[in-house]
């Protein structure tokens, strides 16, 4: 079979395979020995406990997104399809985690979202994957600062509208934007240059704070709506279903084309207006779920890299959370707020009023609540673009690593590390997210907008690529089980029905072609509204498009550097390397509830205590 002269097998080894001037070259993959960690070197430090992982991709995913987006999806699509929108971005974000993770509890390696692709998709893709990742991670850095500068900024006045509520943040609103950007920064530079323990640590804790709070506005919003309303509140009975029944809807029925200064140009009615206002808000919550794939970011510095069934567990938990947890939020929040509220249709007097959790507790009439929320959102968007730092500064130092991030000088010092943290590749991150000061000009929120757009087009790019990428492999994993060169040890570990495969998600094919689909879909229709507007608004376009672009000419140029214009030779450069697979320690599977007697026994209740332990670690 001549497909089978691609493949290399190998013994089983921990090892990271990478290219490197066009060789490939081997790190070592295994966490090493304390005294082995070197001051200064190459070396990332593996010391991230499985509890740091999964809260590092928790907190990263939960964000402004959600806080501060959600409003605007029950505006745009009303109820019914702020929550439909929700589950279905969910249901697409969700298959694409689980195409990364079977392929990383099956190879353990660093890098995954980059080196996946190099080997089963070509070489040229792996690279331009890993600058569009980069910069996808640093613009979300960048666009969460500009997110705390202008949660600082908080006011909330409704007197124009009728209410009675005035509040204002002085020290925030007297105080320059630039100031609060400049001030987010720094403290999250110097955060991301301490040693990564301390950094995971630190992502326990604010990932804790946010479940708690998350946890707290899902429990807040459903006492709202079916409690006895109290003095002071802008209503004198329950809410109930008051919001989804007449002249309320599932759907909106109005979409409204507003131009940068949020004023409205025209307005868009009938099923084409529902239509609208249902895929934009499409685009809305993709941006709310970047961050679940940092689950395998963190490869590089996992003391439990090579535990298949640590990755099967980050993944399938922060599915089921993210998912759930979102789910909920909107849902409860649809209840205790009309889609047709002036402040989550842009008439805020900020960007914090105009979140559906702040409105809610005003009209409840607890207004010292609403500023809780917001300062809590203060802390959201303050903690997201630390991990979102993180997250680009180890890619970044990967692709030095490769010899991928230009001239030998520059690379040699991006790759250098101190006590574990690549400094270099820190600073050199910070210094792209300075377009955060962007988020000075323009309406509140508009240029945050532009930067979320960039951002999310990079990432549907890079999750585009990653089902792609899954297809292949799971083609080269068939392949590889009927060669004859394949002894009955390694054709065992490629076997996907077999119960010690670290990872299986069933139907898993079928849910990498939905995934890539749909990021497809998304990524190619997510401009609509700069088409909609009058004139034509070509930053807008600009923003949801130039992504596309930058990742040809990624690969192209990849290919002029290796081969010049020989096109003959630019065909797929892959290895389909399957080698360093592992499996499962065990027939009996972590998370897996297995009671060993009948009844109700200490046994029972032992095993039942130790499965919920591990679900929610």
């Amino acid at each position: 079979m001549p497909v089978l002269s691609s493949f290399s097998f190998y013994k089983p080894h921990w090892s990271l395979l990478s290219w490197t001037s066009g060789q490939d070259v081997e790190f070592e993959d295994t966490a090493p020995p304390r005294e082995k960690m070197k001051r200064s070197g190459d070396s990332l430090w593996r010391v991230l406990s499985e509890r740091n992982i999964n809260m590092i991709a928790f907190s990263g995913s939960i964000g402004n997104g959600l806080f501060l987006g959600s409003g605007i999806s029950i505006a745009s699509a009303g109820p019914g399809g702020a929550i439909m929108s929700y589950l279905i971005v969910g249901t697409v974000i969700a298959s694409i985690i689980s195409c990364l993770g079977e392929m990383t509890a099956l190879m353990p390696v660093n890098a995954p979202m980059m080196e996946f692709p190099r080997r089963f998709l070509d070489r040229g893709v792996g690279f331009a994957v890993g600058w569009v990742y980069w910069f996808a991670y640093a613009v979300l850095a960048a666009s969460q600062v500009v997110a705390f500068a202008n949660a600082v900024r908080f006011s909330y006045d409704d007197r124009y509208l009728g209410g009675k509520t005035v509040i204002h943040w002085h020290t925030g609103e007297n105080v320059d934007s630039a100031v609060w950007i400049s001030i987010c920064l720094v403290v999250i530079v110097i955060i991301n240059l301490l040693p990564v323990i301390i950094y995971g640590e630190l992502e326990y804790i604010f990932g804790c704070i946010k479940l708690s709070l998350i946890v707290l506005l899902i429990v807040t919003m459903l006492v709202f709506d079916v409690m006895n309303p109290r003095k002071g509140a802008y209503y004198t009975k329950p809410l109930g279903t008051r919001y989804w029944d007449e002249p309320y809807g599932f759907f909106n029925s109005v979409y409204y084309v507003t131009d940068d200064d949020g004023n409205v140009q025209r307005k868009i009615t009938g099923p084409v207006g529902s239509l609208l206002g249902v895929w934009t808000t499409f685009i809305n919550v993709m941006f709310s779920y970047i961050g679940m794939d940092i689950v395998a970011a963190t490869a590089a510095e996992s003391r439990a890299l090579a535990d298949s069934e640590s990755m099967k567990m980050a993944a399938r938990k922060i599915n089921i959370r993210i998912l759930t947890l979102y789910a909920l939020a909107v849902t409860t929040a649809s209840f205790v707020v009309p889609s047709d509220h002036a402040f989550i249709n842009g008439a805020g007097t900020s960007v914090g009023a105009r979140s559906i959790f702040v409105i809610a507790a005003v009209e409840a009439g607890l207004p010292a609540l609403a500023q809780f929320f917001n300062a809590m959102f203060v802390l959201s968007a303050f903690t997201c673009a630390i991990n979102s730092l993180y997250v680009a500064s180890r890619v970044l130092h990967t692709l030095a690593l490769r010899g991928q991030t230009g001239p030998e000088f520059i690379t040699r010092r991006l790759r250098a590390c101190r006590s574990g943290v690549p400094v270099r590749a820190v600073v050199a991150t910070a210094m792209l997210m300075l377009i955060a000061y962007m988020g000075r000009s323009g309406s509140p929120g508009s240029r945050l907008d532009e930067l979320s757009n960039n951002c999310t087009v990079s990432c549907l790019i890079v999750y585009a690529t990653i089902c792609a990428t899954y297809m292949r492999f799971y083609y080269t994993l068939e392949v590889a089980k009927m060669s004859e060169d394949t002894s009955a040890a390694q054709a065992a570990s490629y076997d996907r029905d077999s119960p010690l495969y670290p990872y299986k998600s069933h139907g898993q094919w079928l849910k990498a072609f939905y995934g890539l689909v749909g990021s497809c879909i998304l990524l190619l229709f997510n401009g609509v509204p700069a088409f909609l507007e009058e004139p034509f608004n070509v930053r807008k376009f600009v923003s949801a498009y130039v992504g596309i672009p930058v990742y040809i000419l990624l690969v192209v140029g990849w290919k002029l550097r290796k081969h010049g214009l020989r096109l003959s030779r630019w065909g797929p450069e892959r290895s389909n390397d399957l080698s360093n697979t592992v499996q499962a320690a065990s027939e009996k599977r972590r998370g897996r509830l297995d009671m060993p007697d009948w009844g109700l026994t200490w046994a029972n209740l032992e095993s039942f205590g130790h499965w919920l332990w591990v679900w929610i670690k």
